[in-house]
């Protein structure tokens, strides 16, 4: 198959290119395969290639950990769902997120998703997120935390300074954790914030 790129936009680690198919993404998808470190985020005929950098994957980690580390603490039943793929033709959009997960019950779509951002990209991926119906996503941009919030019955998010699902955790001083020198030291030290 061949694709007919209209517009293409280079930055350092994100190629977007306007005018593509959900064939043609399907077609580019498969000869990137046997790549490691390519990410693909497409909506409403907008494709967006990335690498990943060891930062970003570093980044992404450590949110997860301390994540994880108080919803251990808090009791909160979770299923991490990774970055399994979510999307379809008919949504118009496909995208794996960075982390992603289930609250008290397994389902087809995440409560929570987050992304590192790096450099940013030229689609809204909140755009796609709230198709989807993903009740919140964290956004570690800049070196700051952001929480969007599904407004119930729209397809908006609104940025909060509470999480949702977790209204007593301290979004700040798990900021805090997120670049700290030691991955190691820094799940060790927030987990004493909460003891």
């Amino acid at each position: 198959m061949t694709v007919a790129i209209r517009s293409a936009k280079m930055n350092d680690t994100n190629c977007t290119i306007q005018g593509v198919s959900w064939l043609q993404l399907e077609s580019i998808e498969a000869a990137f395969s046997s790549i490691d470190g390519v990410r693909f985020v497409y909506l409403d005929g907008v494709l967006e290639i990335m690498t990943l950098s060891n930062e970003h994957e570093e980044i992404k980690s450590t949110i997860g950990l301390l994540l994880e580390a108080y919803l251990r603490h808090s009791g909160v039943r979770f299923y991490k769902r990774g970055s399994a793929t979510l999307g379809n033709r008919d949504l118009g959009g496909r995208k794996e997120p960075d982390e992603s997960y289930n609250f008290n019950v397994r389902k087809d779509i995440p409560d929570l998703v987050i992304e590192v951002v790096l450099t940013s990209g030229n689609i809204n991926i909140l755009d796609l997120y709230a198709r989807l119906g993903i009740a919140e996503v964290w956004y570690w941009e800049d070196g700051r935390l952001k929480v969007y919030d599904l407004v119930e019955g729209k397809q908006v998010y609104e940025n909060v300074k509470v999480s949702r699902f977790f209204p007593d955790l301290n979004l700040n001083i798990l900021a805090k954790y997120i670049t700290y020198y030691d991955q190691y030291e820094a799940i060790a030290e927030f987990i004493k914030e909460f003891q």
